[in-house]
């Protein structure tokens, strides 16, 4: 399994597989501010209903959640300490691609949704300022159905390239 990184206008970034649905990597985020980003995503034929927002792990505190929702909405999430990275969860299903925006530190990141499959994206970023409450706004087609659970846990380490690499 392969683990692949995004850096967040920074050479700082981060990579997770803590997850227990996350298997692949997807989308890069991007923002203005300092810190990292790490996003996976799980395959369809694992996941649970859409309608089922996705679970945090152990250590992991909810700080908000949206259910299943059609089109766009936007959701509240509360204060977490300093040392914490912000969670962003994102469950879909139906054709077309959603914007989701943490509005507080302007980070954003684009998924692509599929009709018959349900895919679910968990996004750790850690810049400054995501221990401030805030809002996370999806901009989704009607056709696409989403939930979401927005949490906080301890920031991902940083890797060093070629860590866990044999060589010859």
């Amino acid at each position: 399994m392969s683990i692949a990184c995004a850096a967040v206008l920074l050479p700082v970034s981060a990579c997770s597989s803590d997850h227990s649905d996350a298997k692949q990597p997807t989308q890069s985020a991007r923002s203005s501010e300092s810190g990292s980003a790490t996003i996976t995503a799980t395959p369809s034929a694992t996941q649970p209903p859409v309608k089922k927002p996705p679970e945090l792990d152990d250590g992991e505190t909810l700080a908000g959640r949206q259910n299943v929702t059609n089109g766009n909405a936007s959701t509240a999430f509360s204060k977490g300490k300093k040392s914490d990275a912000l969670i962003v969860a994102v469950r879909c299903q139906g054709t077309g691609k959603i914007k989701v925006v943490v509005q507080s530190v302007h980070v954003s990141f684009p998924l692509e949704c599929v009709a018959n499959e349900v895919n679910t994206t968990y996004n750790q970023v850690a810049v400054t300022g995501v221990e401030r409450s805030g809002v996370v706004s999806v901009e989704a087609p009607s056709v696409v159905r989403w939930s979401m659970t927005i949490g906080r846990g301890p920031a991902a380490q940083e890797e060093t390239p070629g860590a866990g690499l044999n060589s010859a």
